[in-house]
C-alpha cells in the first residue's frame, strides 16, 4: 500500500465517519444546535479532503491504483453513514436514501464486473456522476446543519438538493448501465 499525502487525506476522510456519526450519540453531552454545527463542520472538512486528495495526487504526480480504489470507497462510506444519521434524525426521506445508497452499490458492482472482463473504461466516471456528487456533498451538510442561516432556509434548500441528487443518481446509474449494456449482453450470453 503506497503512503503519500493524498492517500493520508483519504484515510482522514474515512476516520471522520465515526466522528460525524458519534456527534449524534444519544445524550445531553452537547446541545442539539452544537451537535449540528460540529457534524456539519466535520462533514464539510471531510468533503474538502475529497477535492484536495485528487488535486494533490495529480499536482504531486502521486496517483496510484490504491488511491484510485480508496477514494471512491471513502466517499461512499461517508455518504452512506451520514445518510443513515440523517434517516435516524428524520431529515431525509427513506426512498431518497435508498436510491442513493442502492445506486452506489449497483455502480460499484458494475464497475468491478466490468474491470474483471477488461471493459472498465466503458463505465469510467463522467461529468453526470460528478454533478450527482456535488449535489450530494452540498445537500448533506445543509441537512446536517438543519437551521436557517441569516435569512437562508438551509434545511429547505438541502431538501431540494437531496432530491436533485437522487434524480441525478438514477440518471447517472441508467447512463452507466446503458454504456455497459453491450458488454453485459455479450458476456451473459456467452456465460450460459
Amino acid at each position: 500500500m503506497p503512503v503519500n499525502l493524498p492517500i493520508l487525506l483519504t484515510w482522514l476522510r474515512i476516520l471522520a465517519i465515526p466522528l460525524v456519526v458519534g456527534v449524534y450519540v444519544p445524550g445531553d453531552w452537547l446541545a442539539p444546535f452544537t451537535k449540528d454545527i460540529v457534524a456539519t463542520s466535520l462533514f464539510v472538512a471531510a468533503a474538502l479532503t475529497d477535492w484536495a486528495d485528487g488535486a494533490l495526487a495529480r499536482h504531486l504526480n502521486q496517483t496510484s491504483r490504491f488511491g484510485a480504489f480508496l477514494d471512491p470507497v471513502a466517499d461512499k462510506l461517508m455518504v452512506t453513514a451520514t445518510l443513515l444519521v440523517l434517516l435516524e434524525l428524520d431529515r431525509v426521506n427513506i426512498v431518497v436514501a435508498l436510491i442513493i445508497v442502492g445506486r452506489e452499490i449497483t455502480i460499484s458492482a458494475l464497475r468491478e464486473w466490468m474491470a474483471q472482463i477488461g471493459a472498465s473504461r466503458s463505465v469510467a466516471v463522467n461529468s453526470l456522476g460528478k454533478f450527482k456528487t456535488i449535489a450530494q456533498m452540498v445537500a448533506i451538510p445543509m441537512l446536517l446543519f438543519n437551521h436557517d442561516l441569516f435569512i437562508l432556509p438551509i434545511r429547505q434548500i438541502g431538501d431540494i438538493l437531496i432530491v436533485v441528487a437522487a434524480i441525478l443518481t438514477v440518471w447517472s446509474m441508467l447512463y452507466y448501465i446503458r454504456l455497459a449494456w453491450p458488454q453485459i449482453v455479450a458476456r451473459t450470453g456467452s456465460d450460459r
